[in-house]
Order: structure tokens, then sequence, then C-alpha cells
């Protein structure tokens, strides 16, 4: 196998030999590589297939189907001779380079599209590109010339899928507004939902109502409490647990049922495979997957079966906080842009951070914990995505009435962060670049890729990137990126945060 569309791919250059670090097989890694070929070669024939482009290739996203056989529907889905992958792998280093950036930011972006058409949302022009960005992923004669706009392309659409995926949630279940979430599981049983597709979280919810069975959120399932038309099931109880890597830890020999959905998942343990149910694109080897009709019935008599736990349990966050609070969307920032305003001009708000991003494994994401902890007290800090489980437990006070953490939501909510920035900018007469806002981002998988490329589209310059740079990026292509954009490496948190105050 090679693989390296991670952050934690091996020895930070590839997976290679039998098995990937985020547990996928060699097999299962030639049969995505097998499916992207499948994907271009039917985009180069000129097919408009845009629902099997979408799922094809959130299919291949990091985490979210380690399943040989339901991958193998999906090729013979797209009936086609593969393009041949080494065209992408084994060409030269800069093509490569790019060629991976562009169909790592599709992969991202198709999750987007995904979770927007599961609401009945689609966009032609998100859809076009699919197809003529795979296209030219199959073009052996591009080069530098060619593949360097379609990146920055990808980075524009990838802004319009994410304006798409926002208006969907928010009609679909309001503006999201803040609320406290607590930490505890009360006693009884329970089902615990992870991943990011809110219409099942729904459905889930609709199903258990009245069944004597609490709903929690996981992961980047939490900003669903913001949600108006979610919160107002009284059977969503709180969060269960913390960020997905953490998923094999804190899931084992739980009495409760858990359902996966989407991407940011670990290979179930033995300890709890025989409570875990999938649905959507997700596929493990023996796991029970619930299909397009989404009956979560076995789901429900599973928890009931388990009974729960026989008394309420504290589930701490990562720094030992009992609740955590989310729902700062842009509705909710933009609703006190006033207040927000005048704190900056009257001195009591310096500076803002943006630290989000995705949380991993690797040693070192710590990082981020120490960076927000070290952070002024004038200063706001904004996050969204799971990287900010290593710090949304903290108590950093408020600035007049405003907390100095403000989760923004899943990173399918980086349109908020994105729109939140541009209108500080037009408040303040200034560009983004401009204001006092810093962005220190941690990457794990593609949708990562596809939110970098957004912003390097809208011209945003000196953001941090951790805990590594990815593997896929030459040389050349990072020199690009550091003369043009000024992207760097994050390196101690005394050290960046020195260098950020002092500019």
């Amino acid at each position: 196998m090679f693989c390296f569309q991670c952050e934690q791919t091996a020895g930070c250059k590839a997976c290679t030999g039998n098995a990937g670090v985020c547990g996928k097989s060699s097999e299962v890694a030639r049969l995505q590589d097998e499916l992207t070929g499948s994907l271009i070669s039917l985009a180069t024939s000129g097919s408009n297939d845009y629902d099997l482009f979408i799922d094809g290739l959130f299919t291949t996203v990091t985490n979210v189907n380690f399943n040989p056989e339901t991958i193998r529907a999906l090729i013979a889905r797209a009936g086609t001779t593969p393009y041949d992958m080494a065209g992408v792998w084994e060409a030269d280093e800069n093509t490569r380079s790019l060629k991976s950036l562009l169909l790592f930011g599709l992969r991202g972006m198709a999750a987007y599209a995904y979770h927007a058409r599961a609401l009945g949302y689609r966009d032609d022009e998100v859809n076009a590109f699919f197809g003529r960005a795979l296209s030219a992923l199959g073009r052996n004669d591009y080069g530098m010339n060619e593949l360097l706009p379609l990146v920055i392309e990808a980075g524009n659409v990838n802004l319009k899928c994410m304006a798409l995926l926002d208006k969907a949630n928010t009609e679909t279940y309001g503006t999201p507004s803040p609320v406290k979430v607590p930490l505890t599981v009360a006693k009884g049983p329970f089902i615990v939902i992870t991943g990011h597709d809110l219409r099942d979280l729904e459905l889930l919810l609709k199903q258990t109502e009245g069944k004597g069975v609490n709903v929690y959120t996981h992961g980047e399932m939490l900003p669903a409490h913001s949600y108006p038309e979610l919160r107002k099931y009284k059977h969503l109880k709180g969060n269960f647990g913390t960020a997905w890597q953490n998923q094999q830890k804190e899931f084992d020999g739980v009495p409760g049922a858990f359902l996966f959905t989407t991407n940011c998942l670990m290979p179930p343990k033995a300890g709890y495979v025989d409570r875990v149910f999938t649905t959507g694109l997700v596929s493990f080897p023996g796991v029970q997957h619930i299909g397009e009709e989404k009956d979560f019935s076995p789901v429900i008599a599973k928890a009931l079966e388990l009974g729960g736990w026989p008394e309420d349990r504290e589930m701490t966050g990562i720094n030992g906080g009992h609740e955590v609070m989310t729902g700062f969307g842009r509705g909710a920032v933009l609703g006190v842009a006033d207040k927000v305003i005048s704190a900056v001009k009257s001195g009591a708000v310096k500076h803002f951070f943006l630290v989000g991003g995705c949380d991993g494994a690797r040693t070192g994401r710590n990082y981020y914990t120490e960076f927000v902890k070290k952070t002024p007290s004038d200063s706001i800090i904004l996050t969204l995505a799971c990287g900010k489980f290593r710090f949304n437990d903290l108590d950093l006070g408020d600035i007049g009435g405003i907390p100095r953490i403000l989760d923004m939501g899943q990173c399918n909510d980086a349109y908020s962060a994105v729109q939140v920035a541009l209108a500080l900018s037009e408040a303040f007469g200034c560009g983004v670049n401009d204001l006092p806002l810093s962005i220190v981002l941690s990457w794990y998988e593609q949708k990562a890729v596809c939110v970098l490329l957004t912003l390097l589209a809208l011209g945003i310059k000196n953001i941090r990137l951790g805990p590594t740079l990815p593997a896929f990026v030459s040389p050349d292509v990072l020199s690009y990126l550091v003369d043009n954009f000024g992207i760097k490496p994050t390196t101690t948190p005394d050290e960046d945060l020195k260098a950020i105050l002092s500019r």
C-alpha cells in the first residue's frame, strides 16, 4: 500500500506495507485507489453522476470505510476501467504534490456536499467542479502551471460548498445558539452517536422518543446541542467522551449502544464491537449496518438490552471540566458584533485567536492545550472542529460577558469562522490580514485540507499549521505557500505567541 493523506502517516512520509496507521488494511488502501481511479475515468468520460462522485470521494476520506466489500460495490457502480493511480503517486514530486492537494481537497469537499445533500441541498457549480477536477487528475500532461490554479479554485468552490451546508443546517434545524452541555451520563439505557451527520441524529431522536433511552453526542456531534430543532428533544442529554481518537479507550466495556455516522472513527475493539452500529458510507467488516431506510430499532434494542449504568456517571473533559459550551456560530457571534467591536475599540479585547481543526493521537498535540492556556487574558479564542477537545473544558473566564472560548461548531461549520472574520474586517474597515486575528490550525484529514485551500483562496496569510506539515507537500510547493501566503509550522506555544503578539 501507499498512503500519505492524513497527518499521522507513518514516519511523516507514507504508510506502506500491510496496514496504515489509521487501521485500514493494504487491501482497503488498494481498493480505495481503484475506486478513485474509477471516479477519474468516469469523470473523463463526461459522466455527470455527481452522487457517485460525492459518495466515492467521501468513502476514501480517512476513517470512514474499512470494508472491502462496500468499496467493491462502489467500484462496480462506477462500471468503468479505473485510471491507473500511478499517474498520481509516481509523477514528479511537484505534480504529485499538487494532484494530492487537489484530490484530498476534493475528498474533504465531498464530505460537506454529502451532508448538504442528505438534507436536500445541492449546488450545480459545486457538482460540476467535482467532475472537472477529477478529470484533470487523469491528465498525465498536467504540471504546476495547470494544477496550481485548480488547487486554488478548489478552495473557492469549497467556500460555496460550505455555504451550502451552512444553509442546509440552519434552514433545517435553526440558527445555533450558545448552550452549556453537561458531561454527565444519567443512569439507564443510552445511545452514543458519533461522526457528523445531523440528519442521522434527528432520525435517532425521533425514533427513541418515549422509549426510555437517552441519547448522547460524541466528538463532532457535540455542536448538535446548539440547534433549536435538535435541542427540543429532552432525551438529548449531553456529551459523552472527547475526540475521535479516544474512542477505543472511552467506549471499551461501556453498557450503551454506539451509532457511527460519517468519518472520524476508530475500528471497534472486541470489548464493545457487539454494540456498534454503522450507517451511511461508514462500514467495518462484521459490524451491523443500518441501511438507507434508517431504521434504528436494532440500536435501540441493544441499548435497552444493555441497560446502561445503575447510577449517574461523570465523564469529565480532557482537563477535568464537567461541562462545555458550544453554539457560537456566526449567527450568535454576529448577533453581539456591536459588543465585540466595542470591546476591541475600548482595549478590553486586544487579540483574537482562531485555534481549530482536527484532533489526533500524534505526540505534540498538547501544544494546542498549552497555547490556549497561555493566551493573554485580554484575548478571545475562536474554535471549531474536534481539536477543541484539547481545551474546550477550560474555564478561562469572560471579557465583558463574552466567554473567552467560543466554540463555533464542527469542522463542517468552518464557514461560520470565515464569515465572522470577513464581518470583522468590514466593521473595522481593513483586510482580514490586518485584523488582530491569528490562525493556528491543527490538521488530520482531508476536510482540513479543503478548509486550508479555502483560506488560501481568500488570501488569508500567516497561518500556523501543525502538529506536522503534510507529507504530500513537496519542497517547491511548500516554498510557494510560504512565499505567497506566509504559512508557518507550529513551534512551541511560547515562541509562537511571542511572534504573534509582537507583530
